[in-house]
């Protein structure tokens, strides 16, 4: 049931409410953020957000605070030591993605050229979606579908269109707030 005001997909756990009033939909513009919440993203398949959001500062220290240059020349040692730390979703595909990201978003020309690139598919400002109710609100788009295979042919994993869309959605590149939630408004 959606609260007037607000997503109905936040609920009223504490954490996930301030995530959504103050973080999810806001255009990020910084590369280094937008490929550390695509990662997440990923880890997220399967899983709730709020699982991820609880370990994310664990994630943080786990992945040497997402630092791509850190992570790419990273091997089966590491693989291992991440696999055995509690703290993160321990997923032994989701953590080689992780590497393998690393090193495509390093081919691409590093965060700040990641973010020319995906800000270039919704030309350069959020997508205004105009959404009544969560339940109008689609899991992937044709927008997600494209960005999702020029991820793909640029070496990421762990990035389908519903991952994707679900990236572009947290990051801002789209405005999913539904229209009665005050932070449509203010994020169009």
């Amino acid at each position: 049931m959606t609260r007037p005001g607000r997503c109905g997909w936040c609920g009223t756990d504490p954490l996930y409410v301030a995530y959504h009033d103050t973080e999810w939909g806001v255009p990020e513009r910084c590369g280094r953020a937008l490929w550390e919440k695509l990662i997440l993203d990923g880890f997220q398949a399967g899983l709730s957000w709020i699982t991820i959001l609880r370990k994310r500062e664990a994630f943080r220290a786990a992945f040497e605070g997402f630092d791509p240059e850190v992570i790419a020349p990273w091997g089966e040692a590491e693989v291992a030591r991440l696999l055995a730390d509690p703290g993160i979703v321990r997923h032994r595909g989701k953590i080689e993605a992780t590497i393998t990201n690393a090193r495509a978003l390093l081919e691409v020309g590093g965060p700040e050229a990641f973010a020319d690139l995906m800000w270039g598919h919704v030309g350069g400002g959020p997508v205004q979606n105009r959404w009544a109710s969560d339940a109008d609100v689609p899991a992937f788009t044709p927008l997600s579908e494209r960005v999702s295979k020029d991820l793909k042919r640029k070496g990421f994993r762990f990035c389908g269109p519903t991952i994707t869309y679900a990236w572009m959605q947290a990051t801002g590149l789209v405005n999913d707030h539904v229209t009665t939630c005050f932070r449509h408004a203010e994020l169009r």
